[in-house]
C-alpha cells in the first residue's frame, strides 16, 4: 500500500487545497461599491428627487452643464442687444414731427413755417415709409413741396433736433423779375419758374406790359412759359455781363420780349419761340460789333438766328 502512496510532501503547492478558510479582513473605511450606492457614495433611496443632480455630477459633467448654461445666457443677451439697437435705430430716424427751418440770411419778410410743415406732413402721410430718414425719397418730396408751394426752389432733410422731431430746411426762389397782371404780383427766378409769393427784396426788373391784351376771367394774359422765358433771359444775360433793367412787353404781341441794360440806350428784340441763350449771345456780338463802329441804335433785333437788325 505504501507503493501508492505519496507523501505529503511530494504533493505540488498548486494542488495543495487550504481548507482553512477565514474571512476577509474588513476595512477600515466603507465600502463606497455596496449594494444601492452610487460611485459618489450617496444612497438612491435618501434622494429627495430624481431632478437633482448636484450630488450625482462629476465635476467634469458640471463644468459641461455650466458652459452650456454660459452660452445660453450669452445667446439671449446677444438678442436682446440686437433688438434694442435696431428699435433705437427706428425710433431715431423716425419723423413724427416736422420743424422748419430757413438757411438764407437775405430773407426780408416773415415766413409762415406752418404752411410748409402741413404741405411736408401731408407727404408723409401719403408716403408713411418716408417717415424714417433712410427711406425717405428726397427727389419725391421737392417735386410734391413744389406743386403745392412754387416759391419753394428745395428742401432738405437736415437731422433731428429730438426724438420724433425732424429739422427740413427749405430754399426759397429768388426772384429776378416781377410782373403785375390785374393787380397780381408774379414773380420769376433764374430757371423760369414763376411764383407769387417772394420773401425777398422786389426784382429791379419789373415787366412792363404794353401789349393791350384782354385778361379773361379765369386765365392769366401771360403764360407761364414767357415767364420762363424772361426769367432765364435775365438770368443769361446777367452770365455774358449784361444787367437788365427793363423788360417790355410790346404791344400787340405775346411772343416777343424787348429789354435794355445797363450801359446801354438800345433796346434788344427777343422771341420767345428761340433760345434765349443762342438770342444773347447774338446780342454781346450784335452790342461789340456796333458800339467798335461808333454806333448807337434804337434797337437792335436778334430773334432770327446768325442775323442782327439794327435802326
Amino acid at each position: 500500500m505504501n507503493l501508492f502512496t505519496k507523501k505529503k510532501s511530494d504533493i505540488p503547492m498548486r494542488r495543495s487545497v487550504n481548507y482553512d478558510v477565514r474571512p476577509p479582513a474588513q476595512q477600515s473605511e466603507p465600502n463606497i461599491f455596496r449594494r444601492n450606492r452610487t460611485l459618489t457614495g450617496t444612497t438612491s433611496n435618501n434622494m429627495a428627487s430624481a431632478g437633482i443632480k448636484s450630488d450625482l455630477e462629476s465635476t467634469r459633467t458640471h463644468a459641461h452643464n455650466l458652459t452650456n448654461h454660459r452660452r445660453k445666457v450669452l445667446g439671449a443677451l446677444v438678442i436682446v442687444i440686437v433688438s434694442s439697437a435696431f428699435l433705437w435705430t427706428l425710433i431715431s430716424n423716425f419723423t413724427a414731427a416736422v420743424v422748419i427751418s430757413v438757411p438764407s440770411v437775405t430773407i426780408s419778410k416773415s415766413i409762415d413755417k406752418d404752411r410748409y410743415s402741413k404741405v411736408i406732413q401731408e407727404y408723409l402721410d401719403i408716403n408713411p415709409l418716408g417717415r424714417f430718414h433712410f427711406l425717405l425719397d428726397q427727389s419725391a418730396l421737392n417735386t410734391f413741396l413744389a406743386n403745392k408751394m412754387p416759391e419753394v426752389s428745395g428742401v432738405a432733410q437736415k437731422g433731428m433736433l429730438g426724438i420724433g422731431q425732424t429739422d427740413f430746411a427749405v430754399t426759397m426762389r429768388t426772384p429776378v423779375a416781377g410782373w403785375k397782371i390785374n393787380n397780381k404780383q408774379y414773380y420769376v427766378d433764374s430757371k423760369g419758374i414763376s411764383f407769387e409769393q417772394n420773401y425777398f427784396a422786389a426784382p429791379t426788373v419789373q415787366i412792363i406790359d404794353n401789349s393791350g391784351a384782354s385778361p379773361t376771367a379765369g386765365e392769366a394774359v401771360i403764360s407761364n412759359r414767357f415767364l420762363a422765358f424772361v426769367g432765364r433771359v435775365v438770368a443769361e444775360a446777367k452770365t455774358s455781363g449784361y444787367i437788365v433793367t427793363q423788360a417790355v412787353l410790346p404791344p400787340n404781341t405775346t411772343r416777343e420780349l424787348d429789354i435794355k441794360f445797363k450801359g446801354g440806350n438800345s433796346f434788344i428784340k427777343l422771341s420767345i419761340d428761340r433760345p434765349s441763350g443762342e438770342q444773347i449771345e447774338d446780342m454781346d456780338r450784335a452790342v461789340k460789333y456796333l458800339a467798335s463802329r461808333g454806333f448807337s441804335p434804337g434797337y437792335i433785333d436778334v430773334r432770327v438766328s446768325g442775323k442782327a437788325f439794327y435802326k
